[in-house]
C-alpha cells in the first residue's frame, strides 16, 4: 500500500478513536525503535513469553523475533497487560532462516551466554542495529544459534548462581542499550516511513471492527 494512501486510511480510521488515544500513540511512538530487535529461540514457558513481550513494550522496542523449532511461543495475556497488541512478533522455523533475514535487515546478530568469551554488556558496540537472541528455559541457546552468530554479550554476575531468568536477562539487556541509545548521536527512531505502519497498525489495534472499515475506505 502507496505511502499516502496509508496516510489517509489512518486519517480515516482515526476518527473512531479517542482523542486521548490518539495523543497516547502519537506520544508513545517517537519513542518506538527498529534499531534493537529480540530474537527467542524456543522459549516455551508463557509466563516469561509474557514478560518479554511487556518489556520490549516498555523499552520501545517494537518487533520480537520467535524461532519456533521445538515449541510455540504463548504468552499469557494478564502478564503481559496488553502488551501483545503493541508489539510485532515475526515467526520462524529455524535459528538460521532467522539470522539470514536478520542481517538482510542489517542486524548484526548477538548471543547471549553466561559462559561464552563475551562482551560484558555494557560494553557491547551499538554502532550498527543489534539483535539479542536468548534460548529457552533451562537449555540456553542452541549449538547453531552460538555457531552462527556475529558476537556474544554476558551479563556481569557477582553471586553463586550462574544465570538470571530469560525474561530478567531480556530487561536487563534492553535497559541497557536503550539507555546506552538514548544517550547516543546514533539515528534510532524510527524513519517516516516505518513510523507510518506502526501508527497504522496502532490505530488498527484501537478500533473496534477495523477490518470492516478499512474494507468501507477502500470500496470509497
Amino acid at each position: 500500500m502507496d505511502i499516502k494512501v496509508k496516510k489517509k486510511l489512518i486519517q480515516y480510521l482515526s476518527e473512531y478513536v479517542t482523542d486521548n488515544k490518539l495523543e497516547k500513540i502519537n506520544q508513545i511512538i517517537q519513542d518506538r525503535t527498529h534499531y534493537v530487535t529480540v530474537v527467542l529461540e524456543d522459549l516455551f514457558h508463557p509466563h516469561n513469553a509474557s514478560a518479554i513481550t511487556r518489556s520490549a513494550d516498555c523499552f520501545g522496542v517494537q518487533d520480537v523475533h520467535l524461532i519456533e523449532q521445538r515449541h510455540t511461543f504463548s504468552p499469557t495475556k494478564s502478564i503481559a497487560k496488553g502488551a501483545g497488541k503493541w508489539v510485532d512478533f515475526y515467526k520462524h522455523k529455524n535459528t538460521k532462516t532467522c539470522y539470514d533475514k536478520l542481517r538482510e535487515q542489517g542486524y548484526k546478530i548477538v548471543a547471549t551466554s553466561p559462559h561464552k568469551k563475551a562482551y560484558p554488556l555494557h560494553d557491547l558496540p551499538i554502532d550498527q542495529k543489534v539483535a539479542l537472541v536468548f534460548g529457552a528455559e533451562a537449555m540456553g541457546l542452541t549449538d547453531q544459534a552460538f555457531d552462527l552468530a556475529d558476537d556474544y554479550v554476558t551479563i556481569p554476575m557477582y553471586g553463586f548462581t550462574e544465570s538470571f531468568n530469560v525474561s530478567v536477562s531480556v530487561a536487563i539487556c534492553l535497559y541497557d542499550i536503550i539507555q546506552r541509545l538514548r544517550n547516543s548521536d546514533i539515528n534510532w527512531r524510527l524513519s517516516e516511513q516505518e513510523l507510518v505502519d506502526v501508527r497504522l497498525n496502532w490505530i488498527k489495534s484501537s478500533v473496534r471492527a477495523a477490518e470492516a472499515l478499512e474494507k468501507k475506505f477502500f470500496q470509497k
